[in-house]
């Protein structure tokens, strides 16, 4: 089967209240229609069109694919107008049939369309995916003959009160031959009270014809849930997000709460994770087995490995954390930065393309900055690398067993030796020998007979 892919994204979003195109609205971090292209993608197609509306340039510059036709409808008149662009662009006539979805449904399921797929194979020249919903108000209703099989399907304006009982719903997508698209489209009509071409009566038409058509329903209506406001793009977030979720539990991971996660990208974890409440993942995320996360973590594009602990109000962005070691609370780890095995990184410390070493310690209130620190160090409290002279950032070398003073500041480019102890409050411009005790402090004296200063009333 020669499958082109038909995205519709032309509608203008009104109820969004927003200059952003309600496609390029996001869930999980992702736009809507950048969901629909991620599974479509998945089908193999020949070629995927989108038809787009207003805003055309916004909608090709968050779509990083040189291999998107993009079909412009200039009048909004409804579904089947946008596929009549399609055809009157010339990008479907090298194709056997055409899948249409749309840019603001993006939870779809890559094994709905695949069974679309089966039943076009097996014969079946129209195929629409429909849902069964508790309230079907607002949706086309699935008109079934005697028999059982689709024979077309009632818009809500247009619907009788016998029809408006109906609770099985059109979403919208469906699969249809070419051929088929090529006699139907043409004999479309606005005489409806949208005054709109609705792709639906292509179904009305086809049955006419004697066409054989089918129908695949999901197991869950959310799959086909649009998004027509912030409202329902909420929804739809909290369902994206819960299905994350329960895949997590399935494979042996804790969660405090499965309502109060977010990822917004890949998460890899292993079992017997525990995730407590409120955190947020991004990018790609790996985290190995017995890996705790206390709550309120953010997590980017970190790989975290065993037995790990993170305690509450951390960030990770870039990081690699090795087996045992022990992060936070309230510490931050930016790019390039690996904490070795049994390593502990503090509150309030952070890390910046800097490699510390196993079983060291950065316990409270430091910056450690283009660093490579040693083995067994322990970076006192206040500790400052001055990496950076307004110019250039230069790094700092902390060779193994090396103890730094609270409140030191060591002034790149520096090295201080092995088994250096550095004493509180010093500031370090030269390097430091090996197996010494270093100072770096003014002479301190007490002036007698000083006053501070008074405010004036």
């Amino acid at each position: 089967m020669k499958l082109h892919v038909v995205i519709l994204a032309a509608g203008q979003g009104k109820r969004m209240c927003s200059s952003l195109p309600k496609v390029l609205h996001c869930v999980a971090a992702k736009s809507l229609l950048q969901h629909v292209l991620d599974t479509s993608s998945r089908l193999n197609a020949f070629k995927t069109s989108i038809v787009y509306g207003q805003q055309g340039d916004l909608l090709q510059q968050s779509v990083l694919n040189s291999a998107i036709v993009w079909i412009h409808q200039a009048a909004t008149l409804g579904t089947g107008h946008a596929l009549m662009q399609a055809i009157k662009h010339d990008a479907l006539p090298d194709c056997s049939h055409v899948l249409v979805l749309y840019g603001d449904v993006p939870l779809v399921s890559y094994s709905s369309l695949k069974k679309m797929l089966e039943q076009a194979q097996q014969g079946a020249e129209l195929v629409v995916l429909t849902a069964k919903v508790p309230d079907p108000y607002g949706f086309g209703r699935i008109i079934r003959n005697a028999a059982g099989f689709l024979q077309a399907i009632v818009e809500e304006r247009d619907a009788n009160e016998a029809e408006r009982q109906i609770s099985e719903i059109n979403s919208g997508l469906m699969l249809c031959s070419l051929s088929l698209l090529q006699q139907c489209l043409p004999l479309l009509s606005a005489n409806n009270a949208q005054g709109e071409y609705y792709l639906t009566d292509v179904i009305r038409l086809a049955h006419e014809r004697g066409t054989k058509l089918s129908t695949v329903t999901v197991k869950d209506a959310m799959e086909v849930q649009g998004v027509n406001d912030r409202f329902q793009l909420s929804i739809v977030e909290r369902y994206y997000q819960l299905c994350q979720a329960r895949a997590l539990m399935q494979i042996g991971v804790t969660l405090a709460d499965p309502n109060r996660i977010d990822i917004r990208g890949r998460l890899t974890a292993a079992e017997d994770v525990f995730i407590d409440i409120n955190c947020i993942f991004e990018g790609e995320v790996q985290l190995a087995s017995g890996v705790t996360i206390g709550s309120n973590c953010q997590i980017k594009n970190s790989s975290i490995a065993k037995n790990v602990t993170i305690h509450a109000n951390t960030m990770l962005d870039g990081a690699i954390i090795d087996a045992e070691a022990v992060i936070g609370p309230f510490a931050r780890l930016r790019p390039e930065t690996y904490v070795a095995e049994a390593a502990q990184v503090g509150n309030f410390v952070e890390l910046k393309k800097t490699r510390l070493g196993k079983a060291s310690k950065a316990n409270h209130l430091s910056y450690l900055g283009d660093a490579i620190i040693g083995e067994k160090v322990n970076i006192g409290a206040g500790v400052i690398t001055c990496n950076y002279d307004g110019v250039a950032k230069h790094a700092t070398i902390i060779e193994d067993e090396a103890f730094i003073g609270s409140n030191s500041q060591l002034v790149a480019p520096v090295i201080i030796g092995e088994k250096t102890t550095v004493g509180a409050g010093s500031t370090i411009t030269e390097n430091t020998p090996a197996n010494t005790l270093t100072l770096a402090r003014a002479k301190q004296i007490s002036i007698s007979g000083w006053s501070r200063p008074i405010k004036k009333l």
